[in-house]
């Protein structure tokens, strides 16, 4: 049976090929390798057997940040933000869109700074929300402040095409 309700998401399928993403489950921690023509499919983890929610932004903290980030063939877009924070609460929803949309073709992660200092630290987080884009374990492209979309749509449009 043919899914004709989603042509954009199976076109990006296409184009992923066979990009993975490696991500820590939400709920047992157990790291799973997955590929990024699946996504759309709602995989879950290899050991508890629950979904890996990949259609929003994951949480990362000092532990798997590195781990996700080198080990992700996809571009990663990352909210660095705080929960007392107004501008980042208002750009949350934005993320949350980008992440739906990107499905299978870019991960976006968030990093609370309060709670992952040391991640915060080693890239020079200085305000937030910054929102830095990863190619390949590598910082390609960053954004300092609260900004439209359209502009972080941009951003990870340069980092995938870079």
């Amino acid at each position: 049976m043919t899914d004709t309700t989603r042509p954009a998401q199976s076109a990006a399928n296409a184009a992923a090929g066979s990009s993975t993403v490696t991500v820590r489950c939400q709920f047992c921690s157990t790291w799973n390798r997955v590929s990024a023509a699946r996504v759309p499919d709602r995989p879950k983890c290899g050991k508890c057997g629950r979904p890996l929610l990949l259609d929003r932004p994951i949480p990362l903290g000092d532990d798997d940040f590195q781990r996700t980030i080198s080990e992700s063939e996809l571009p990663v877009m990352v909210d660095f933000y705080a929960d007392w924070c107004g501008p980042c609460k208002v750009m949350a929803p934005t993320f949350d869109q980008i992440a739906a949309r990107h499905q299978g073709r870019a991960l976006v992660a968030k990093v609370n700074t309060d709670l992952a200092r040391n991640t915060a630290s080693s890239f020079d987080i200085r305000g937030i929300p910054t929102t830095i884009v990863f190619r390949n374990g590598s910082e390609v492209a960053r954004q300092v402040g609260a900004v439209p979309g359209q502009k972080l749509e941009e951003l990870l449009a340069s980092a995938s095409t870079g």
